[in-house]
């Protein structure tokens, strides 16, 4: 719980912990754009080693991540291969087309959160002074909009030889990809080795106030720090943060698994709720998604005001379609309560009077 809340929109919303809070106020700091901040080079080598990758770049957040990513991978006019429900494609603003020219193909996202070989191989463009060049495949694991699906080694290595088959890079957004290692019972090395490149979050479930790295080659790397300084996101003591993140890492991973537990004992106490629609059994990590029934008398709007009420926040997802993420704010009471407000608001609804 946090200040009162049971707040299950988003691992986003995790506060720093009392260690985190302690080594930001302790953290030796340097002016990172002269690469002279002894904390942010710690940082960044542990998040290398995490990954199995030769060098990683700090950043402010996920999405600034993947911008970098993309624009160091691709030039104008040059397209990415993307899920039709990535972040990448429906939630970070365009970037990659407004602040890089770069063309993004979508193509379907299958429930598990992979992007069937095959699409991805009938996308690739072939030379013709017609089309774009087709110069990346992007992954997302966990995905996000696929109920938190882990994409598992055998179909990353998969993925890999495809690419390599057309001389394509991959780039994977590991936003979540601590729980994916976690949920599939692997290093996240052994999730990133298929990939050129993989951004991970500091700030969603391990904790960590702000955020997030980029990971590969040496060389691309290098690149990256000129892209990012292009974007503006030279941030110059950030130790202080940094500080953070290597808490997070060396304390947060492990721990991941207890809010997957706790979101299938939240799937599985909505999939008991008459009126609620779930498919429990896809619930791999800490993301949960649930429908109301369409003939439930209740809108999203009284739904969500109704739990407000209970001091309970999930998000909207779509229409009639919620989403509740588990963090290391939330435990098995917060989890109890969250169960029977949900229960007590709907029950209410198929009794009437109607809440619309």
């Amino acid at each position: 719980m946090l200040d009162g809340w049971i707040d299950l929109r988003s691992d986003t919303v995790t506060h720093p912990t009392p260690a985190m809070r302690e080594a930001m106020a302790r953290a030796e700091v340097g002016d990172d754009v002269f690469e002279e901040d002894p904390t942010v080079r710690r940082l960044e080598e542990v998040a290398a080693e995490r990954m199995g990758k030769e060098a990683a770049l700090f950043v402010a957040s996920g999405t600034m991540a993947n911008l970098v990513s993309l624009l160091t991978h691709c030039g104008r006019g040059d397209e990415v291969i993307v899920g039709d429900q990535a972040h990448t494609f429906l939630s970070e603003v365009g970037g990659m087309a407004a602040l890089g020219g770069i063309h993004p193909r979508p193509v379907p996202n299958q429930p598990d959160g992979t992007i069937r070989l095959e699409d991805i191989e009938a996308a690739i463009r072939t030379e013709d002074v017609h089309h774009p060049r087709t110069r990346l495949i992007a992954l997302e694991n966990t995905h996000n909009r696929c109920m938190g699906a882990a994409l598992p080694p055998d179909y990353l290595r998969a993925v890999r030889a495809l690419a390599d088959r057309h001389g394509l890079r991959v780039h994977i957004d590991g936003a979540r990809i601590f729980n994916a290692a976690v949920a599939l019972g692997v290093p996240a090395a052994e999730l990133a080795r298929h990939a050129d490149t993989v951004t991970f979050c500091l700030s969603k479930g391990l904790c960590a106030p702000v955020g997030s790295l980029i990971c590969g080659p040496a060389a691309f790397i290098r690149e990256a720090r000129r892209v990012r300084k292009m974007v503006g996101g030279g941030m110059r003591q950030a130790g202080v943060l940094a500080a953070a993140g290597l808490v997070a890492l060396e304390t947060m991973v492990d721990r991941l698994a207890e809010d997957h537990r706790r979101a299938r004992r939240l799937a599985e106490g909505l999939a008991e709720i008459p009126g609620i629609r779930i498919e429990a059994h896809r619930v791999q990590t800490n993301i949960v998604i649930f429908e109301l029934d369409p003939q439930l008398p209740l809108s999203e709007e009284a739904f969500l005001a109704a739990l407000a009420e209970r001091r309970v926040r999930i998000l909207r997802w779509g229409p009639r379609r919620f989403r509740a993420v588990t963090h290391y704010w939330i435990d098995d009471t917060d989890i109890d309560q969250a169960l029977r407000a949900i229960a007590e608001v709907v029950g209410q609804a198929m009794r009437g009077p109607h809440l619309s």
